[in-house]
């Protein structure tokens, strides 16, 4: 793996964009979805809804999470460098660039020494924050379009520290501890800034903000339950016992989340008071989910299956999907104008 990762490393952006037989551009009018595919080692685009594959770009092995700019001009892929959380190693330490419009990869920011690089997140001014895994900081790029390092650092205070939901400004991040068994509230342009960290449960993964960004919603994945946490003073406002394994939440509206269980293989709506709405069984174990722009669509990509199903979030029901490569993860629907 070592070898590999140095020739891709030391090899130019026209150098990691396989081209494939069908065009680099989808029909006019066809939405477009980047999917990493952690064990493909690439970021690939499919048109939709037909899903058919426009291009791969290669990338070192096992990428993992990946965020946009807001005018859709450039991807943020974090180099995890390793399979799974529970999976021993060193990893990555790069946040790969990848050009959403010539569908290739830009450049590689290099963040050594901070490696297993997971967590990404961006906001309204289009700040870029990674989390380092093992070194359990949270790493920050002013202009990370041009940045070549970091421009700042804080620390996470938490162990093995996977994921982070950041607020709109970028003034706070919630960030999980996998081994602390932790949510910890620090400021990421503010490193004097005393931490606020709290216990929600067994083994908390993703986590998400209400839209006014008062909760924050916690998945405690070893406690099978849900839980919102006051988001100023980090205490436990309510919780609820869900069942298998929820490895996402996500704020669909102002009165609704929406929560994978990779256990039972579904996705379940519940109000923002946690109470159950609506459960969905799927064929693949629902990984991550994205959404689209301006319809009530998401896309769920799917391990086991290889494959990306598309969810009617008003119906309800899956309308369609398509098959991917090895493993998909995180995805963003780039929309067509208008």
């Amino acid at each position: 793996m070592a070898t590999r990762r140095a020739v891709i490393m030391a090899a130019g952006a026209g150098a990691l964009a396989s081209g494939v037989a069908t065009p680099a551009a989808g029909d006019p009018g066809s939405d477009v979805l980047a999917v990493v595919e952690k064990s493909g080692h690439a970021v690939a685009f499919y048109e939709t809804p037909s899903g058919r594959l426009l291009r791969k770009v290669a990338l070192p092995d096992y990428p993992h999470e990946m965020v946009v700019d807001s005018h859709r001009r450039f991807a943020y892929v974090g180099h995890y460098g390793v399979r799974m959380s529970a999976t021993a190693g060193e990893g990555g330490a790069a946040v790969f660039v990848i050009d959403l419009a010539e569908r290739t990869l830009a450049r590689t920011i290099d963040t050594r020494p901070f490696n297993r690089v997971h967590g990404m997140g961006i906001d309204d001014r289009d700040r870029l924050y990674a989390l380092s895994e093992e070194k359990a900081m949270l790493l920050g790029f002013d202009t990370p379009s041009t940045d070549v390092a970091p421009t700042r650092a804080v620390p996470a205070h938490g162990v093995k520290t996977h994921l982070f939901t950041l607020s709109r400004d970028g003034e706070r991040a919630y960030v999980t501890g996998l081994l602390s068994h932790t949510v910890s509230l620090v400021r990421p342009h503010d490193a004097s800034a005393p931490p606020l960290v709290m216990t929600p449960g067994q083994l908390p993964e993703s986590s998400c903000l209400s839209r006014d960004e008062r909760t924050l919603f916690v998945g405690a994945r070893k406690s099978s339950a849900l839980v919102a946490v006051d988001a100023r003073t980090m205490r436990v406002q309510r919780s609820r016992k869900v069942g298998g394994d929820p490895l996402r939440v996500y704020t669909i509206d102002e009165d609704r989340l929406l929560a994978t269980d990779i256990a039972a293989n579904t996705l379940t709506l519940y109000s923002t008071a946690l109470r159950p709405i609506r459960s969905l069984r799927l064929d693949g174990i629902p990984a991550a989910v994205s959404f689209h722009p301006r319809r009530p669509l998401a896309y769920v990509s799917q391990l086991g299956t290889n494959s990306v199903a598309v969810v009617d979030l008003e119906r309800f029901a899956v309308v369609g999907g398509f098959g991917t490569g090895p493993e998909p993860d995180s995805s963003v629907l780039l929309p067509t104008a208008g």
